[in-house]
């Protein structure tokens, strides 16, 4: 996967990743229910996409000040499209490993985006360094690497005539162990609270775990290609893989388990 400062060499495509918009939404709803802060002025969404959990952050707290973060303008631009110019909605093009927030923020959220940084163990303890006192840190993580929608592609780089031009593009999961981030997070924390969710999607279509991947893992390694027949070449090794993988089952549907990591931690007051 790719490093956070590494996305201008690839643009997001917001039709891709919104295919799955509804299974992918799911986890963010998840984390949004955890959050127990009363009345927010300032809420960062880091990472927040074409906008969709954005505005359920904005459903959820009205009167709130919400800024989205993206690195990808397509994405932004998607999201500044679909919420009509709200006033108290804000949108800014950012590399996380440098974003500061204008305001120090009373909830800090971000769904399915930090596993794209690096180094955790310093990350975590910024982002709670820069909340308002008693403000919330809300993260989602996919933390599906070592499963066939992940392992699949870095096998794949390796056993190809692709490897010696794509293997500097693998990187391995930033993501901790979940009792980590508790080690990390209780010394900075009134509260915290970690939890990792297996879902089990039920997806339509031919291949669908294929179509997943490719707006997320898969993205920064096609992108990497030196061109159309070698992308369509590596796409259709991988789809062979994934496909004995994650075989259709008899009812036409294809199940895709994809393991999450939720940490909510409370600052201080």
């Amino acid at each position: 996967m790719v490093r956070q400062d590494d996305a201008k060499q690839f643009r997001w495509q917001p039709s891709q990743y919104l295919k799955f918009s509804s299974p992918r939404l799911r986890p963010a709803l998840d984390l949004l229910n955890q959050i127990g802060h009363p009345s927010p002025q300032h809420i960062y969404d880091l990472g927040c996409g074409p906008g969709n959990v954005t505005q359920f952050l904005k459903s959820r707290w009205p009167t709130a000040f919400i800024t989205g973060v993206d690195s990808s303008s397509d994405m932004l631009n998607q999201a500044s499209i679909d919420t009509n110019n709200d006033s108290l909605l804000s949108w800014v093009q950012a590399d996380l490993n440098r974003w500061q927030p204008d305001q120090a923020p009373d909830i800090l959220f971000s769904n399915a985006c930090l596993h794209w940084l690096d180094n955790h163990e310093a990350l975590f303890v910024k982002l709670m360094s820069i909340l308002a006192p008693g403000g919330v840190l809300a993260v989602q993580m996919p933390n599906n690497f070592n499963q066939p929608t992940h392992s699949l592609v870095r096998e794949t780089v390796l056993e190809g005539p692709w490897r010696d031009q794509l293997k500097a593009t693998i990187r391995e999961s930033p993501v901790l162990n979940a009792k980590k981030y508790l080690e990390i997070l209780t010394p900075l924390a009134a509260s915290v609270d970690v939890w990792e969710t297996c879902y089990y999607h039920v997806l339509t279509g031919d291949n669908p775990v294929v179509e997943w991947t490719k707006s997320t893992a898969l993205k920064p390694y096609l992108d990497a290609c030196v061109n159309d027949q070698q992308r369509q070449h590596f796409l259709n090794r991988y789809s062979e893989k994934v496909l004995k993988s994650y075989p259709e089952q008899p009812n036409g549907t294809t199940v895709m388990a994809f393991h999450r990591v939720f940490i909510v931690a409370t600052k201080p007051s």
